[in-house]
């Protein structure tokens, strides 16, 4: 069974923009809370630690 996080900030300002994370066999998965039987995006950790990095740098510039 795969053991889905929700992000730490997940009910702050925004409770509808909110995501979950999961360590995969061939990389990170990410989905949307609000719909967690939907589509899903994998990518490698490398991927992932970048957008991670980015997101903390608010560089992705990310409508608000």
């Amino acid at each position: 069974m795969t053991h889905w996080r929700k992000s730490s900030h997940s009910g702050a300002i925004n409770d509808e923009a909110c995501v979950e994370v999961a360590d995969l066999s061939g990389g990170v998965g990410v989905r949307d809370s609000n719909d967690p039987d939907g589509d899903r995006l994998l990518m490698s950790h490398k991927a992932f630690t970048k957008v991670l990095r980015a997101a903390k740098l608010d560089a992705l510039n990310m409508p608000q």
